[in-house]
């Protein structure tokens, strides 16, 4: 019989803990075990394996971004709806690195209810700049993609000059932003 406080959820619970605690790396059925206060094969009753924990994790990790950002976004719209997204991103990632780097990027059928959250949010800050349809997807593609690539370089150390990656990141959202107004002139 599983343990009565045991579920799914409480799993991912300790995952999380375990993710902030360590890192990504250190996530392993063991450890959630050791810290759930379970042998390993008693995860089984809730989690397949490592695989599925990880979606399960990465889902709930997707979920408070979408919460965080939605929360921004509202009632802001245009210029002031994507600034707000773009530094919902960054705060996110930024106080939560380990989790933010345990994130599955790939449309995994559990983290795909999140992920719609999250596009659905995005496709609603593009509305305002007329944005529909396929235009709507090639814009949150680049919104996402340079969202992630700034926050996955800063949380990675990856930016070694002496400049301030507020200021960086400033003038990111700004060429953003500036871009969103810009006619295309590629086709």
């Amino acid at each position: 019989m599983p343990r009565a406080s045991l579920s799914a959820d409480a799993v991912v619970d300790v995952a999380l803990g375990l993710v902030d605690a360590q890192g990504p790396a250190g996530l392993t059925l063991s450890a959630v075990a050791c810290l759930a206060g379970v042998a390993t094969p008693s995860l089984y009753k809730h989690v397949r394996n490592l695989a599925e924990l990880r979606d399960l994790l990465s889902a709930r990790i997707m979920n408070e971004m979408a919460d965080e950002i939605g929360v921004a976004v509202i009632g802001r719209s245009a210029d002031e709806a994507i600034r707000a997204f773009m530094t919902a991103w960054r705060t996110y990632a930024l106080h939560h690195p380990h989790r933010y780097a345990a994130l599955l990027h790939s449309p995994e059928p559990r983290t795909a209810e999140a992920g719609e959250r999250l596009i659905t949010i995005l496709f609603a800050t593009l509305r305002a700049y007329g944005l529909e349809d396929s235009a709507a997807v090639h814009a949150a593609r680049c919104l996402r993609a340079t969202a992630h690539g700034f926050v996955s370089l800063e949380t990675g150390g990856g930016f070694a000059l002496p400049e301030a990656l507020d200021e960086s990141y400033a003038l990111l959202t700004h060429m953003v932003v500036t871009g969103l107004h810009a006619p295309r002139t590629d086709r």
